[in-house]
């Protein structure tokens, strides 16, 4: 079965990338010296370097997990739609494979979806009411208006914090228009990489929130 509960009414929310920015968030207490695992995942167009959340320890477990044993290792972003998202680490390539297991929701009201955001990919609520994430699949925000609308019902697990153009340039390759497989591959590698919090901050200008 296809995981195509992230589509629903995906239509009818095409809107622009000119998004407003979201308001900050406190930042969460971290200690500089203390390291934490990034994931680089590399595409034709380049890498993007992407923060774990910790308020969601099962798909950050999870994706790391998988990352360190190559899994994702070739896999396809499989499904583009501008000015929304590009959905990939299907093993099929399709939209309906997976490890073989899903993860418990973890949702939470004040993780919202922005531009560059991680989130995990899901059978719809009339199959999947409890709402667990696909074991593999996920995909990465390119607009913030128009993931708004998944706010609630979709597990949100990190953020693209360098490199989120290429999920850009991605999301604009001719594509299928009845299954939005992009017309030209678009293959990924991923890698698992430890970075202190102070050299996040210093390398990437960012702060975790979560």
């Amino acid at each position: 079965m296809k995981y195509l509960g992230l589509l629903i009414v995906a239509s009818l929310f095409m809107f622009s990338c000119e998004d407003e920015t979201p308001k900050p968030l406190p930042i969460a207490n971290t200690n500089p010296a203390d390291t934490v695992e990034l994931v680089e995942l590399s595409t034709s167009y380049g890498m993007m370097v992407v923060y774990l959340y910790d308020k969601t320890p099962l798909h950050k477990k999870n994706f790391i997990k998988l990352a360190n044993q190559g899994f994702y290792d070739g896999l396809l972003f499989h499904r583009v739609i501008p000015n929304f998202m590009i959905q990939g680490g299907d093993p099929d390539g399709n939209g309906s494979g997976g490890p073989g297991y899903t993860i418990p929701a973890e949702i939470f009201t004040d993780i919202k979806h922005k531009k560059g955001s991680l989130a995990a990919a899901r059978l719809g609520n009339n199959v999947n009411p409890e709402k667990a994430s696909s074991g593999s699949q996920f995909y990465i925000a390119v607009s913030t208006s128009g993931t708004a609308h998944l706010n609630g019902e979709y597990t949100v697990f990190g953020e693209v914090i360098k490199g989120i153009e290429y999920a850009d340039s991605i999301v604009k390759q001719p594509r299928n228009m009845s299954t939005n497989k992009p017309n030209v591959d678009q293959k990924m590698n991923m890698k698992v990489v430890k970075k202190s919090f102070a050299t996040i901050k210093e390398m990437y200008q960012f702060e975790p929130v979560f």
